[in-house]
Formats: structure tokens, C-alpha cells, sequence
């Protein structure tokens, strides 16, 4: 059984003309890591928060959010929260936005676990040493603020928040975004190290392509609402199908570039407030046809991609 399997995921919001997630499939298995990259706005986020039932007001979904072989979107209030203290978790971007200055680290990892009724104080205390301690930090934490913490420990501490129910699937919204480079390769190599020795399926929600590439066994790429490009990590990255995919990679910075300016994607991702026909990006993409304005692609093929036209080169050939 799969940590977390979308189907079919439509998700309308007030004011827009088109959905914002618009037939989203995607699946992570227990102890893998999949990478959901994309620019911003192309519904990476309001997917991994799917999973946890944190829907934005007035938002109507269509399709199924299992996390272990549960529906979450059909489940009533006592079991969301029983699921986000137990068997999913999330590690937002920003730490110091994520926990309450005012109450000590000790407290912010126990009290989820102690209210829920699911262990008593003195072992939810010795389940967050032993967190503490699997993401290299002492137990003295335990009694401080998070004042008196740097950025990169408190995304440790998040991350060991997260772990405290034992859920089967972790989700990651682009978790290192507010760090240095420094910290950003020791939270990448923690969260590896972490789903090896947990088993915890991994959503690692991005919008680095470098990191992605660290970090996954699959990727999925998303653009307007939809999964254009998924396969694995080292196949997408060597071949991409998909034009956007390619686009990406190419506009991503390399020290051996022979071309002072850095590549880019022409023009902007489509506006919500319009309706869609055919394919989101043709628009924007050199190989477009009238076919792809006219027609929505389906993905296709263990390594799915969602194009009329698909590419057989290399992320340059663009």
C-alpha cells in the first residue's frame, strides 16, 4: 500500500475560471522519495497540503487523497486530526512561522502526541530526546526557545516534530528555502538519512531542480494545475520528455556555461482567472502546434509525459 496515492485531484477555488489542481495523479511509496518540482503557483504546495485536508476557504475537490489507504478529503474533523498527529506530517518552509516563540522546544515536540491521547509525558519526553538525538541535536533543547536557536536547527526540530506520531508519509514544502547552502546540505542529507532508517515515504516539494536531483528516486514535474513530466529522478533529468521539463533544466545556472546570460522561459505561466484550452504551456513552448492549442495531452508511459510533441534529446536542446 502506498503512503499517499492522488487520483484524479481537482480542486477548485472562489474567482478563478479553471481549477487550480486539475486531475493531479501521483503516488509515493513507503520509504521512497518523490520530488514535486514546478515554478511558483503551479500548485506544488495546495498538492502536498491535500494530504493533510488543509484546503484553502470556500475550496470544492474532486478525486481521492489516500495516506494509507485512507480518503482524506471525505474524512470529518476527529479524524484529520488524528491523521496529522499520526500517520502524516509536514515540515513547512519557514521554522520561525511554524512554532511559537513564546513556548519551549520541549514543549512544541510533546504536546501534539500528549494531547491526542496517545502516550503519556514521560515517554512523549523520551520519544523527543531520542528525535532530538537522530537529527543531531542534545536533549538540552528540550528546555529552550526558539529565540535562542539557529535557522538550521530549527528545521531540525521541525523535522523531528514531524517524526513524533511514526507517520507513514512525511511531506517536505520546499523546507530549506530560509537556510544557508550550508544547512541546506545537511537537511537534505538528514531527510535521506531519516526516511532509510524510519521507512517514511517523502513528498520533497521544491522548486530547485539540484536539490530534487539530490534527494529523489522519482520526480514529478507540475506546471498550470497538472503533472506534465514523472519518471525516475535519473532518467528525467538525463532525458526529459517534456518541454517545460527541459526549459527548466536548462535555465538552471552551470559554471561551465559558455553563454554569459542565464537562460530563461519565455513569457508567463497561464493566469487563473482564464480558461484553458489544450495545452497549458503551449503558449509558451517553441514546438507548439495547433493540435497541442486545441487538444489537452495525457500523460503516457512508465516515464508519463503529457505532450503532443515529446522531446528525445537532451535538457540543452531547447
Amino acid at each position: 500500500m502506498n503512503a499517499l496515492d492522488i487520483r484524479g485531484l481537482r480542486l477548485r477555488l472562489p474567482g478563478t475560471a479553471r481549477p487550480v489542481l486539475d486531475g493531479v495523479d501521483l503516488a509515493v511509496g513507503p520509504g521512497e522519495t518523490v520530488a514535486l518540482v514546478g515554478e511558483s503557483g503551479s500548485g506544488k504546495s495546495l498538492t502536498s497540503r491535500s494530504a493533510l485536508g488543509l484546503l484553502p476557504p470556500g475550496a470544492t475537490a474532486e478525486g481521492s487523497v489516500l495516506v494509507d489507504g485512507e480518503d482524506v478529503l471525505t474524512m470529518g474533523p476527529d479524524r484529520l486530526r488524528a491523521l496529522r498527529t499520526g500517520r502524516a506530517a509536514m515540515v513547512f518552509q519557514d521554522p520561525r512561522a511554524a512554532i511559537n516563540p513564546l513556548r519551549r522546544v520541549g514543549d512544541f515536540l510533546t504536546e501534539g502526541v500528549r494531547f491526542g491521547g496517545r502516550t503519556g509525558a514521560a515517554d512523549a519526553e523520551r520519544r523527543a530526546v531520542e528525535l532530538l538525538d537522530a537529527v543531531g541535536l542534545g536533549k538540552e533543547l528540550l528546555h529552550r526557545y526558539p529565540g535562542q536557536l539557529s535557522g538550521g536547527m530549527l528545521q531540525r526540530v521541525m523535522i523531528a516534530a514531524a517524526l513524533m506520531g511514526d507517520p507513514v508519509l512525511l511531506l517536505a514544502d520546499e523546507p530549506t528555502t530560509a537556510l544557508d547552502v550550508t544547512s541546506q546540505a545537511e537537511v537534505i542529507a538528514l531527510l535521506g538519512r531519516l526516511r532509510e532508517r524510519f521507512g517514511t515515504g517523502l513528498l520533497f516539494v521544491t522548486h530547485d531542480l539540484g536539490l530534487a536531483a539530490a534527494i529523489s528516486d522519482r520526480v514529478c514535474v507540475m506546471y498550470a494545475g497538472r503533472i506534465v513530466e514523472s519518471g525516475p529522478a535519473g532518467a528525467l533529468f538525463e532525458r526529459p520528455r517534456h518541454p517545460y521539463t527541459a526549459a527548466l533544466l536548462a535555465s538552471t545556472p552551470r559554471l561551465d556555461s559558455r553563454n554569459g546570460r542565464l537562460a530563461a522561459i519565455d513569457g508567463q505561466p497561464p493566469d487563473l482567472r482564464q480558461e484553458l484550452t489544450g495545452c497549458a504551456f503551449a503558449a509558451r513552448c517553441r514546438y507548439a502546434t495547433e493540435l497541442c492549442r486545441e487538444q489537452t495531452p495525457e500523460p503516457q508511459g512508465e516515464h508519463a509525459v503529457a505532450c503532443h510533441h515529446p522531446l528525445e534529446g537532451s535538457p540543452l536542446d531547447v
